[in-house]
């Protein structure tokens, strides 16, 4: 049972990292700014850093997502149950990804404990702990990003689009006076112009010149990388928590287990649901793909910091449906097909963890 164990902790991670780990990448692509690859390669450094560095920032998640709390300890340690639990939520991540349909682990997990926990002892499930601890963070954060997309993106269009430079002028010191003093005012402060390309090259020796759209595409890139970055640093720990919980595996070890999973499963089987958010969901301008970036990786890694059990899913396709509502570039179908597979989740991985145990006891 102990290989079993592992081997459904460790499906379950592939399967994570196939469904998640390019979303943060998705606006990177969708805008041409990297090509597939280049964006997944990145993806992929930045997942296995978040994984290897989530103990320290997000450990707490680790004994939440054992199931302890929302049902007895005696029982969620038991090695069928865990096994149902992984096998449950694995399944579900997998028919998702291979439908090229974002959905969230974190939602799977839930709904395989739930069905677990209802096969073996119906009485003993802590419904109430359910909804304030696990599915009220759930469903507030893609709401909240949302909101906070739908306000970025008016903030961003306030800047002209046809000023892409921007020069930084040092006033130059006049000669010295007969008392030794400067004619122009020492302390004079630099002057910054935000112009066109024409207006700029009429400058005379700017001290530094940038190019808003080219920073544009660096914030981009480490915006994406950023994501990647907390959403492994939030899912670890719950991944890691089914070889925890069953004593199995200790705690670093099962981490780098969970990281290399991860990183496979994105490597291999990410470009479907990379489609789905890239190009279907909304396609977005560097401008648009910095904002909804920074929300999503701003949000996950307050809800790590507080131990809150967010999807970063969730919250990755509320910031860019948000910013793509306000720009008028969502697709509300392919938007409404990623809802309704997120209603499905729960009681998909419910129903074939319940089925597991069933059939394991």
């Amino acid at each position: 049972m102990e290989y079993l164990l592992i081997c459904a902790a460790l499906l379950l991670a592939f399967a994570n990292g196939a469904n998640d780990n390019f979303k943060g990448f998705a606006t990177v692509w969708g805008s041409d700014t990297l090509s597939y690859r280049q964006a997944l390669l990145l993806a992929t450094i930045a997942t296995v850093a978040g994984s290897v560095l989530s103990l320290l920032l997000a450990h707490d998640l680790v004994q939440q997502f054992s199931g302890k709390g929302l049902l007895p300890a005696a029982l969620v340690e038991a090695p069928q149950f865990i096994f149902s639990s992984g096998t449950g939520a694995a399944l579900t991540v997998i028919i998702a990804t291979r439908a090229g349909l974002p959905i969230s682990t974190t939602h799977a997990l839930i709904g395989a404990l739930l069905g677990a926990g209802l096969a073996v002892s119906p009485a003993e499930v802590q419904f109430a702990r359910l909804w304030s601890t696990f599915l009220l963070p759930l469903l507030f954060s893609p709401i909240a990003a949302a909101i906070l997309g739908l306000g970025t993106y008016q903030l961003l269009r306030l800047r002209p689009e046809q000023k892409d430079c921007v020069c930084v002028l040092v006033p130059v010191p006049g000669p010295l006076t007969a008392g030794g003093t400067s004619a122009a005012a020492p302390l004079a402060a630099p002057l910054v112009v935000l112009a066109d390309n024409a207006a700029c090259d009429q400058l005379t020796a700017p001290t530094a010149r940038f190019s808003l759209a080219r920073m544009l595409d660096r914030m981009h890139v480490f915006s994406a990388a950023l994501i990647c970055f907390a959403r492994a640093v939030n899912d670890t720990p719950k991944l890691a928590a089914l070889l925890v919980a069953a004593q199995v595996v200790k705690v670093q070890s099962s981490v780098l287990l969970i990281a290399v999973a991860m990183a496979a499963g994105g490597w291999l089987l990410a470009r479907r649901v990379a489609e789905t958010m890239s190009q279907r969901l909304s396609r977005m301008d560097h401008a648009q793909g910095v904002a909804a970036n920074l929300i999503t990786a701003a949000l996950v890694i307050m809800a790590s910091q507080l131990s809150l059990p967010v999807s970063t899913t969730h919250v990755s396709v509320g910031s860019i449906a948000g910013v793509g509502a306000s720009a008028d570039t969502l697709d509300r179908n392919t938007l409404l097909q990623v809802l309704l597979s997120w209603v499905a989740t729960m009681p998909l991985a419910a129903m074939i963890s319940w089925v597991a145990l069933t059939m394991t006891t």
